[in-house]
């Protein structure tokens, strides 16, 4: 069956995986997929991730989730902009998530990057999620 939302299924295996107090989860592999990761791990919300391959042509990344004192580092992450309702932004009404220790992650012109790195580049785009 055709997945019609693989960022959204990105975003709960790893809610799933932090409730369930896991080490890392599996996903299969997709460049926006591999883009919104990078974001997370360069804002510290998770230790790393890395790309398997299963067979030739088949790929699926590994996440390391990231814990502070047994606590997941990542308290709420939720998908923004679903396939049937797309939300766009301006730089200049990007809102600040927990007043501003949370962040957005946006995928602009210039490719996937959080709400900070968006806002120096002066460009705007669709809001993937957020995350706390």
């Amino acid at each position: 069956m055709a997945m019609t939302d693989p960022v959204g299924d990105l975003l709960t295996r790893i809610r799933n995986g932090q409730a369930a107090r896991l080490d890392s989860v599996t996903v299969p592999a997709s460049r926006l997929r591999s883009n919104v990761l990078d974001v997370l791990q360069r804002e510290g919300y998770i230790r790393g991730w890395f790309e398997e391959e299963l067979r030739p042509g088949v790929k699926e990344l590994r996440v390391e989730l990231k814990y502070d004192n047994g606590r997941p580092v990542i308290r709420e992450i939720k998908r923004v902009s679903t396939p049937g309702r797309r939300v766009y932004s301006k730089i200049r009404e990007l809102p600040r998530h927990f007043n501003g220790l949370g962040i957005s992650i946006l995928s602009t012109p210039r490719g996937v990057m959080s709400d900070a790195e968006a806002r120096a580049a002066n460009v705007g785009g669709e809001v993937i999620c957020k995350v706390f």
